[in-house]
């Protein structure tokens, strides 16, 4: 191949490759903004810059990890005050005076236990001239006084409302996690 014979190939090829040349510049510049406008959207804070992102999420993270140690704080109180609290109550309705007709069904027992199975049985006798109130500390499912049948029986019934909400809950939490 002579030097006029490359020369006039160039002197051809020449506009073809500027043509070229100018959709790769096009292309590359495009692609450049692209790039520009997913950076400017991913950078945060006034300068835009890399660096600022980072020290914001920095410290949104440390503000989140700091909101999450408190709530948990907040949560475990929560749950030792709840275990306080009356979680399942029990009623008995009764006729105190069944022999002579005097009280109907009006007298009833009543308990009331937290999670740990302590609290209180109240009874009430109803006769017509005399209403009488009654109160029993429970521990652990049991008193210290003589219980009645009646009151026995408002314990138990406490006692399956709470294993009841026991059941529940864990069911919820079961359909939660899943």
């Amino acid at each position: 191949m002579s030097l006029a014979s490359l020369y006039s190939w160039l002197t051809l090829a020449a506009p073809y490759m500027a043509l070229g040349a100018l959709l790769l510049s096009i292309i590359a510049i495009v692609l450049l903004l692209g790039v520009r406008r997913r950076f400017m959207r991913l950078a945060l804070g006034r300068n835009g810059s890399i660096e600022e992102s980072i020290s914001i999420l920095l410290r949104d993270t440390k503000e989140l990890q700091h909101f999450r140690v408190e709530l948990e704080k907040y949560l475990k109180n929560a749950e030792l005050r709840l275990r306080g609290s009356v979680q399942g109550v029990g009623v008995v309705r009764f006729n105190a005076f069944a022999g002579n007709g005097a009280g109907g069904n009006q007298s009833f027992s009543a308990a009331f236990l937290d999670e740990e199975l302590s609290g209180v049985v109240l009874s009430t006798l109803y006769s017509r001239n005399h209403v009488g109130v009654y109160a029993k500390p429970v521990e652990k499912g049991s008193s210290t006084f003589e219980l009645t049948t009646e009151e026995r029986d408002a314990i138990a019934r406490a006692k399956l409302s709470i294993a009841a909400h026991k059941k529940r809950d864990s069911s919820a939490l079961g359909e939660v996690s899943a």
